[in-house]
Formats: C-alpha cells, structure tokens, sequence
C-alpha cells in the first residue's frame, strides 16, 4: 500500500528534537529513503517493483503487495497483543519486530539477548537467538534462515535485492524506533491540542476543559516514576520489560492568521515545545495544514474536533472519527441517485464548511452525469435567490448552519426532494421550519439520539461529577472518548514510545471499546483514518420539536 514518505528518516528528525545527534551525511539519508521506498511501497532504487518469491512454489508477489509493511507494519515492530489480551487472531503467526535496534542487538556476557535498558520489550521480539550483522541480516532477507541458520517461518518471502537495495533497506531500518522521541522523558508525556482561529470561542473553551481535567485526574492517580520491573529467572528479557508512571503536561497551540501561515506556527510551536501526539484538537471550515504538518512531521494527530478532515489514503498519522461533512456527501449522494434526480442544487456559504462538501458531493455526482447548479452565497447574503427556480423533480441540498436554516421559514419549501447537513445544522435540535420537514432528509452521521443513550450516559456523568457544564454534548463526549482512547493506547504499549507504533496499537484496539460515545461501532484498519464510517439519512417526526426517524438502515457509503 502507498505511504507517506515525507520525512521518512523518522530518526534523524526525532533525535535532532531531542538534541541526541547534530548532523547526518546526506547520503546515508537518501540511502534511507530508497530503503523507505522498499519498506513501505515495495519499489526498489531503480523504479521497479520489488519482487518477493516463496518456496515450494508457492506464488509470490510484487510492488506494494510485497512490502515489508504489510507485515512488520509501520513501526517495524511487528504484531502487537491487542486490548483483548491475544494475538491478532487466534492461531495466526507472531511478526517480529525488524527494527535494527532488536534485530542487531548484541549478545551480553552473561549470554542474554536484547539486554538494553533502553530497549523496551515488544510483543514478537526473539530473545533466543544470535544478534544478526549485517551480512546475516542481508541472509535471511534473501534466503528466508535466520541468524543462525535456522528456516524462518514459511511466511516469510524472499527478496532479491541487489547490494545496493540491500544496504538501503538496512539504512532505513535502522531509523525505526529511535531511542529517543520528543515529548518523551523519565517522568512526563508532553502533548498538545490545536486550536485554529476560525473555532467558536465557545466550544474550543469547552473542549480544552475536558481535556485538562482528564489530564489532571489521570496526574493525581498516577504514581511517581517507578524502577524498571526486574522479571527474574527470565535473563532474556529481564531487563527490557519496565513500565514507569509518567506525567501528561498540555499545551495549548493556538493558531493565529490566514491558513497558508499556520504551517510555521506549528513547526515554531513544535520546536519550543516537542510533544510525543496532539490529542483532540477544534478547528473551523479549515484543517488541511494543520493534517499536512502532522503527517510532514510523523505527528499523531488523534481525533480532533473538525469538520472537514483531510481524506487521504498515504497518509498515516493523522486518526479522525469520522469524514464529517464529505461522509454527509458521501450519503446524500447516494440517496439522490437512488431517486434518480436529474438536477441538483447546492446552498453553501462561501469560505464555510459546505463548500468543500459540496465540491465533495459533486464529485461522487460527475460519474452520473447530472446537471449540478452551486450556489455560494457571500457571508450577509439572502437565501431567496439561490431558491428560485429548483423543479418538482430536481434535488435541493442545504449546507446551512441553523441562523439560516431557521430564515428558511421567510420561503416557501421548494417541491423537491430536500436534503440538509446534520452536522453543519446540529442534528436533532436543527430549527428546520415545519413546511420544509416533510421532504426534508438529514444527512446524520452518529447514532441515533435513543440508541446511543447508554453509551453517552457514562461521559455525562463524568462531567456531572467534576461540574463541567454541557455547551455542546457532542464534541465533549468526543473529546473525552479521545483522551480515554489515547490513555488505553499508552497502557498497552507499556513504555515502548514510537508513535508509529502508538497509532498502530490504536488501529487494534479501538473495535474493543465498549463505551464509543456517539457512535454505534469504532474500527480502524492498516491505511484507515476513520474510525465511524456510516451513518443514516433521518427525517424529523413532527412538525416541531426533535424527534427523529431513520429513513433507512445504517449505511456505509
């Protein structure tokens, strides 16, 4: 599968944070880069792909099917143990980790293996074994025997990498789990949440006191920094597996300006203040910088509150709860090919949300060839025009916020189908006037309102209890679902900090979460960034008030 490879020496750029290293020849980079080629897009130097072979004439494969990824995943450390307490699946095989730091490891005097303090233990990781050299190495990648001879797991294919291949792949394997990574030390985890300037003062105030009395109540549980645990009797990893209590500290990075400037603001604020993720995070109409820097800089960014996130499927670090308003799109468009309209037209302010999730719905619309009028409508202007003329048999699609969805009341309801953003009109409580609902259809991308109720009821309680007052119901619970998902994800790892790795043990854990708040199931899979991709097409119920009704099953575009 395609990834992203900007930077792909996640080490030099990590360790230059930290303040570890202070240069690099330029060639061993660009010799670490073709190796990225190979590890994550299975294309060697030249541009070919790279070819793997089994034995006993078992069928291979090429290009992205062949790279190591697929596999020993972007981390390079291998499977994991997932929040249910066993392997990836029953009976299915344990990957290694193939980061150099484990494989290269020397043996101690006392004859033990993988004895650095440094070295944190991981699910996978061989301890009974001969340290591979590079030669060794180069062995068993060509020729499937590990460092001792021995046949590898049949699952293992064979590459035919030439020298200079070969030593690419090892340059870029010895950048997977650094040592060190920024944010991190002995007795804290430095995080941040993003705030960019076109937020609603109101919900990003409500969003940061979630996030800081979580991280405040989390603080004065944790114990203070604790020795590494001594497994005794088990020399082989006995002085790998530790766990220490840390800290979280927060810090806010308020964005300032036009969205082309926000790029330097992060990479200032980064560099004043290295964190190991940002967390939450609330942004307006734009978020795309604030998604390319993270990616840029081998960031998780780990479910903000957003609108409009960035669909991109090379992309690695940046996790969303779902597609916002392009799931909306997504929707409405197949329910307005399915009535078999021949005209649409689309209602968006200018510079607002709707206006990429109409371009969005366009989109999924070309293939069908219908005829799309878009109507952006500048900040002040009226609704009346851009109503005038839509036929009985034509598609309106409102992304409206609720100021102008309750003016709509001043119209007369046009007499085709009707369909409007849930998101951008907030749900339920949208004050869509009662001649529009009887066409109209809502675009409603979390659980319905009574079979969520239980799910929901736990967050509310929490913020009952510590006195948080309810602005908007939604993103808090999603912000405290972001927190709760990120504090499991840090206790699973136990101590082993790659933030490829954080995000991968995320992928595997979150379809175990019981309580997912407003959303009926979470799943992330290898190259998913979604973690909610469904939802519903509903209809109001009365003429006034917030009852709603689903029209139609839950859907996955």
């Amino acid at each position: 599968m395609a990834r992203s490879l900007a930077p792909v020496i996640r080490a030099i750029a990590l360790l230059l944070l930290a303040g570890a290293v202070t240069a690099e020849p330029a060639g061993v980079r660009a010799q670490a880069e073709i190796g990225a080629g190979i590890y994550l897009r299975g294309v060697i130097a030249s541009g070919a792909p790279l070819i793997a072979s089994r034995d006993r004439g078992a069928a291979g494969a090429s290009g992205s099917a062949a790279a190591c990824v697929n596999c020993h995943q972007h981390s390079g450390l291998g499977s994991m143990r997932r929040r249910s307490g066993t392997a990836a699946a029953a009976g299915s095989p344990l990957i290694p980790p193939v980061a150099a730091r484990y494989l290269l490891e020397p043996e101690r005097a006392d004859g033990a293996h993988h004895g650095k303090v440094d070295l944190p233990y991981v699910e996978g990781m061989r301890t009974r074994r001969r340290a591979y050299t590079e030669e060794t190495l180069a062995r068993a990648i060509r020729e499937g025997v590990d460092s001792e001879g021995r046949a590898l797991d049949p699952l293992m294919p064979h590459f035919d990498l030439g020298p200079s291949d070969m030593a690419a792949l090892i340059a870029y394997l010895k950048t997977l789990a650094p040592a060190r990574i920024p944010g991190v030390s002995d007795s804290t985890i430095q995080f941040a949440t993003i705030v960019t300037p076109d937020a609603d003062p109101a919900r990003r105030d409500a969003m940061l006191e979630v996030i800081e009395k979580y991280f405040a109540e989390r603080n004065s549980r944790q114990m203070k920094p604790s020795p590494q645990l001594q497994a005794s009797g088990h020399t082989q990893f006995s002085r790998s597996m530790f766990m220490i209590h840390r800290q979280w500290q927060l810090h806010v990075w308020s964005l300032d300006g036009p969205p082309a400037t926000w790029g330097e603001q992060l990479a200032k604020a980064y560099a004043r203040e290295p964190v190991m993720a940002v967390i939450s995070g609330i942004g307006g109409a734009e978020w795309a910088p604030v998604h390319r820097f993270c990616e840029h800089e081998q960031l998780p960014c780990l479910f903000p509150n957003v609108e409009v996130p960035v669909d991109a499927d090379s992309d690695f670090y940046d996790l969303y709860f779902s597609k916002g308003v392009l799931l909306e799109a997504e929707l409405i468009a197949g329910r307005i090919v399915a009535q078999g309209a021949r005209v649409v037209h689309q209602i968006y302010r200018a510079g607002d949300s709707g206006e990429a999730a109409a371009r969005w719905l366009g989109g999924r619309l070309a293939p069908r060839h219908l005829e799309l009028h878009d109507h952006a409508l500048p900040a002040k202007a009226r609704l009346e025009a851009a109503l005038r003329g839509i036929g009985k048999n034509d598609a309106l699609v409102l992304w409206l916020r609720p100021s102008d969805l309750a003016a709509l009341a001043e119209e007369p309801a046009p007499p085709g189908a009707i369909y409007l953003s849930g998101l951008m009109g907030n749900f339920e409580r949208a004050p869509l006037p009662a001649a529009w609902r009887e066409r109209a259809r809502m675009a409603y991308i979390v659980d319905l309102p009574q079979q969520r109720i239980v799910r929901v009821d736990y967050p509310l309680g929490w913020f009952r209890i510590r006195q948080i007052q309810i602005v908007d119901e939604r993103l808090q619970a999603d912000t405290y679902l972001a927190c709760g998902l990120l504090s499991e994800a840090l206790s699973d790892v136990a101590g082993t900090f790659d933030r490829a790795y954080l995000i991968e043990e995320l992928q595997g854990m979150v379809e175990h979460r019981i309580v997912t708040g407003y959303y009926p199931r979470l799943t992330l899979a290898e190259n998913q960034h979604f973690a909610s991709k469904g939802g519903y097409l509903v209809q109001f119920a009365e003429p006034s008030g917030s009852r709603l009704v689903a029209d139609g099953a839950w859907t996955v575009p």
